[in-house]
C-alpha cells in the first residue's frame, strides 16, 4: 500500500483530480479496514486541494448522519436529514454546491469561518450510505469539475471499498 502521495500544486484543477484518483485507486484497499480507508480518503483530499478547510464523512444509520471519518476542525455529531447542506443532500440523494452558505436555507454552522460546501451522497446498494462533506473558508469554491470527479470518487469508494 503506498503512503504518499505525488500531485504538483501547480496543476489545473482538472489535473490534481485525474492524478489524485490514480493514486486513491493504490492508496485505498477493499482488503484494509473501512474506517482507515475513508480517514486516508479525507486526507489526500485535504493535502491534495489547498482550498478545502473541511472534509469528512457522515454516515447514515437509517436514522440520522453521524460524524464519520474527517480532515479539519471540530465538526457537528448528528445532523437530521433534511436539514442543513448534508441533509439536504441527502434526502434529495443529489449533489449540492453551495457557493456562499449564509444563502443556504437551513445551514448548519460547526464552523463559523466556512464560506461554501459541497456535499456528494454515497449511494451502496441502492441505499443511502451518507454523504462526502467538503467545506472552504472562501466563497465560490467548489464547480462543476469537483462535482464530477467528487461524484466518481463516491462511486468508486461505494463499488470497491465500503
Amino acid at each position: 500500500m503506498a503512503e504518499n502521495l505525488f500531485i504538483e500544486k501547480n496543476l489545473s484543477l482538472e489535473e490534481k483530480y485525474k492524478t489524485l484518483e490514480t493514486q486513491l485507486r493504490v492508496l485505498l484497499n477493499k482488503d484494509e479496514n473501512e474506517i482507515s480507508n475513508l480517514s486516508n480518503f479525507t486526507a489526500a483530499l485535504k493535502e491534495t486541494f489547498d482550498k478545502i478547510s473541511w472534509v469528512g464523512f457522515y454516515i447514515f444509520d437509517d436514522k440520522k448522519l453521524f460524524l464519520g471519518p474527517f480532515q479539519g476542525k471540530v465538526a457537528c455529531t448528528s445532523i437530521e436529514i433534511g436539514r442543513g447542506v448534508c441533509g439536504a443532500a441527502a434526502e434529495k440523494l443529489e449533489t449540492i454546491i453551495v457557493p456562499d452558505v449564509n444563502s443556504f436555507n437551513g445551514h448548519i454552522a460547526c464552523d463559523t469561518e466556512s464560506k461554501s460546501e459541497i456535499v456528494v451522497p454515497i449511494i451502496k446498494d441502492k441505499k443511502l450510505w451518507g454523504v462526502l462533506d467538503l467545506d472552504s473558508t472562501a466563497y465560490n469554491s467548489f464547480n462543476a469539475t469537483d462535482k464530477i470527479y467528487l461524484e466518481i470518487f463516491c462511486k468508486f469508494l461505494s463499488e470497491k471499498i465500503i
